[in-house]
């Protein structure tokens, strides 16, 4: 079966990432690039992406959601908030990336077996911040804690969009580190499906308003990312390689 024409990978990076993310992908809808009902992969910010990309929620309505306090060791506290947005809502084209317990092991959980707003949840806990989410018996924690975008696993589409908001101008050598595992991820989701790749990471200006790790969860600087997400995307070359 001949692979599909696009699909995404989205990567984490608290609130600074949902709204870098969905800046780039709104920002993709008026050149043509329509990832609405495509394949999706997302991990922690990024499953926020994929899921509202997937069901048309503007990120206007993600920066409404309730923000919590951290650390919150409040069970259920994530599911509870992307419950109010996503509802009980599937999607067999969504899948997440979560860290299983006790060991760590990178765990893709399909959205068309459970509702996005648990996929989400089990995604976006972050360890030490969010309690574990469980999900069918086993409990989860934020997929980020082993990959940023765990782009290996994407989707085999011949057009990949992979948006890595903690890549890029982000944090110096962290970034670096990012970038090195990251762009290894990308030559083995190569090498396995044979397609091309575009790549958005946050440009010097958006990486400037988040130049700390609690940065990341200030609700005024992801809005401020979002507007730099979509004028990123407004000007990218868009030629995949």
């Amino acid at each position: 079966m001949n692979p599909l024409p696009y699909g995404g990978v989205f990567g984490g990076g608290g609130l600074f990432g949902i709204g870098f993310a969905m800046g780039v992908l709104e920002g993709l809808k008026p050149r043509g690039i329509d990832l609405s009902e495509v394949p999706l992969l997302g991990t922690s910010a990024g499953s926020w992406a994929a899921a509202a990309t997937a069901f048309d929620v503007p990120f206007s309505v993600l920066a409404e959601m309730r923000v919590p306090s951290f650390p919150n060791p409040k069970p259920g506290l994530l599911a509870s908030i992307a419950h109010e947005i996503f509802g009980e809502k599937t999607d067999p084209l969504i899948h997440v990336m979560a860290c299983a317990l006790p060991r760590l092991k990178r765990t893709i959980l399909d959205g068309g077996k459970f509702p996005l707003s648990d996929l989400v949840a089990a995604s976006s806990a972050v360890p030490a911040l969010l309690s574990p989410h469980t999900i069918d018996g086993t409990r989860y924690i934020d997929g980020g804690v082993r990959s940023g975008t765990s782009v290996d696993y994407g989707p085999d589409v011949e057009n990949l969009v992979l948006i890595a908001p903690l890549a890029g101008a982000m944090w110096g050598p962290f970034a670096r580190l990012i970038d090195k595992g990251m762009h290894k991820e990308v030559a083995q989701w190569k090498e396995r499906t044979g397609g091309k790749v575009l790549i958005f990471t946050p440009h010097s200006a958006a990486a400037s308003i988040a130049r700390n790790p609690k940065h990341l969860f200030d609700k005024a600087r992801a809005i401020e990312a979002y507007h730099l997400g979509r004028a990123e995307a407004d000007t990218y070359d868009l030629t995949f390689t």
